[in-house]
């Protein structure tokens, strides 16, 4: 049997890993978040308890999805409401682990979009929660990127820093022309994302997230959320993921239909295509 045969035969299997294993990741990264955010250590000894009465959560009361459902999004103890969050974050990860899957299959190409999808999710629950995207967290995409393209050879690592180089500029760009308009974090976030997506597929995520950021906008217009001509600060982050979220599953056919073709370096079978 051939790879696109085995890959055929555990295809199914592999979505259901996959949508398990993101469920999984989005409350791990949910914890780490927020607890960054608070200036709180998220590694070693540290264990969850319930912010509301400081119950420490048994392993049944941290399944994903599962055990927020079977509490009724409250706390065993103390009955205190748990904030929707939390579930709404692990299935984000679920689906966005599927669609994942479903995309690449078992390929490179997988592994390189869920580092780039997750570190985006990271990067987005803080943004969205304290407005800060922590430098320390687009700097481990941008290096897992690079190091992964040492495999593919000279032009892989060419393509990520030219991915690197293209989504810091972009951005750098526009916090000096808006003076400051934005964050050297949002910079730094695109840097760490282009080593994984290469430069074309970069500068694409770019434009699909300003293109979703923009109708977010005029969202909150229509809803009263936000007033025109008024400087409210929104996190952009959660809007630039959902580029990229498009930019890794569709962004390959949106470039081949406008004729711009992606390079496949043997390494990374079905990577773009």
């Amino acid at each position: 049997m051939d790879l696109q045969g085995i890959q055929g035969l555990y295809a199914a299997p592999h979505i259901v890993f996959s949508c398990l294993l993101g469920a999984c990741l989005g409350s791990f990264l949910n914890v780490v978040a927020h607890r960054t955010v608070i200036n709180k250590p998220w590694w070693g000894s540290e264990r969850s308890v319930c912010e509301s009465c400081g119950h420490m959560l048994a392993f049944h009361e941290l399944i994903p999805i599962c055990s927020w459902i079977v509490q009724r999004g409250r706390c065993l103890k103390c009955k205190a409401p748990v904030s929707p969050r939390y579930i709404v974050v692990e299935l984000t990860g679920a689906f966005i682990g599927g669609v994942l899957a479903w995309r690449w299959g078992m390929t490179f190409g997988y592994l390189f979009s869920m580092i780039c999808a997750f570190g985006f999710l990271l990067s987005a629950l803080t943004d969205y929660e304290s407005q800060d995207v922590f430098d320390i967290f687009a700097f481990s995409m941008g290096a897992v990127g690079i190091a992964l393209r040492l495999f593919g050879g000279r032009d892989a690592v060419i393509d990520g820093l030219l991915g690197a180089m293209s989504g810091w500029g972009v951005f750098a760009l526009i916090i000096v022309v808006s003076r400051g308009g934005m964050g050297w974090g949002d910079a730094c976030l695109m840097g760490g994302a282009g080593a994984l997506l290469g430069w074309k597929l970069t500068l694409l995520a770019f434009y699909l997230g300003c293109f979703v950021g923009g109708a977010g906008v005029l969202y909150l217009l229509w809803r009263g959320k936000i007033k025109w001509g008024r400087r409210d600060a929104m996190p952009f982050v959660p809007h630039l993921a959902v580029g990229a979220l498009l930019a890794m599953t569709v962004g390959p056919r949106i470039l081949y239909f406008i004729g711009v073709r992606l390079s496949a370096y043997p390494i990374y079978p079905g990577w773009p295509f």
